[in-house]
């Protein structure tokens, strides 16, 4: 690597660096403990397919045109899901997770950082089937208003269904998974009884504060994009959320080994990362 490249590549960083503050100071969205991978290569990305020359130009339109941040806090989001994602996670919950919940006449939910909402209707199906969904208030959050707002309406492309469908019975489905939805000619939109414990709201994880006390979070493929610090401030968050005995699931790739909380939970299933926190006896 040349001289240039190395100090193309610092002022390129220093850019960055400049440009989430400005957006936190500007906007209260703090993407500063991000990783420092992803925020970039999303960040060139956008300024490859526009006109602007540098980071710092892309700063300056930032600043001063609001349509141009809401571009680019899409493009910083995070919203790869689907239906049913891993279908082994769901698997486990039905068999390790469901059988406590069952035992509450009613228990809360937090989906933390849902995105689109397919993994949030993906759960709600599975209390359909364990025949405690009314049993249940389901809180869906996420920071991004576009993905909330796609969430909250339930219509999803058809093109995907039969990966679902496949996803759905991994996961240990019970019915036929087209019972749960209604295809309409390049959409489908899921039953309006999955939504009826159903509330979606916007919630930050980097600077909002406790959202609920909850019996369960689910909380996966987040956790990966953000630094050591911001993890841990995460996880601290999820453990002051948590009732006693309450259960956390994570993404494949995360765990809580390595976080300050790694001592007040209990692993329930090691490669699903599904964990539980430990009752504190006074």
């Amino acid at each position: 690597m040349t001289e240039d490249t190395n100090d193309n590549n610092h002022t390129i960083n220093i850019e960055i660096e400049l440009i989430l503050q400005a957006i936190f100071n500007k906007y209260g969205y703090d993407f500063r403990n991000y990783s420092k991978a992803h925020v970039k290569r999303r960040l060139i990305n956008r300024l490859n397919t526009s006109d602007l020359r540098s980071i710092s130009d892309m700063q300056h339109k930032v600043l001063h045109e609001p349509d141009f941040f809401e571009v680019i806090l899409r493009d910083l989001s995070i919203n790869v899901t689907e239906m049913f994602r891993d279908p082994g996670f769901y698997l486990a919950l039905r068999k390790e997770v469901i059988p406590i919940l069952k035992t509450y006449p009613f228990f809360k939910v937090w989906h933390a950082g849902c995105s689109t909402g397919e993994e949030v209707y993906s759960f709600a199906v599975l209390l359909m089937e364990e025949g405690i969904y009314n049993r249940a208030q389901i809180y869906a959050t996420d920071f991004n208003r576009d993905v909330l707002d796609i969430a909250k309406k339930g219509i999803y492309p058809i093109d995907r269904i039969k990966e679902y469908t496949a996803n759905y019975q991994a996961a240990g489905g019970t019915q036929s998974f087209s019972d749960y939805y209604m295809a309409n000619y390049d959409s489908v939109i899921y039953d309006q009884s999955l939504k009826k414990n159903l509330v979606f709201a916007e919630h930050n994880l980097v600077t909002d504060s406790v959202f609920a006390e909850v019996n369960l979070i689910i909380c996966r493929n987040v956790l990966i994009y953000f630094n050591k610090d911001l993890q841990n401030r995460v996880i601290n968050l999820f453990d002051d959320s948590l009732i006693n005995g309450g259960f956390l699931g994570l993404g494949s790739k995360e765990t809580l080994q390595f976080t300050t909380k790694a001592n007040s939970f209990d692993t329930v299933n090691s490669s699903e990362k599904i964990y539980k926190k430990r009752i504190i006896h006074k």
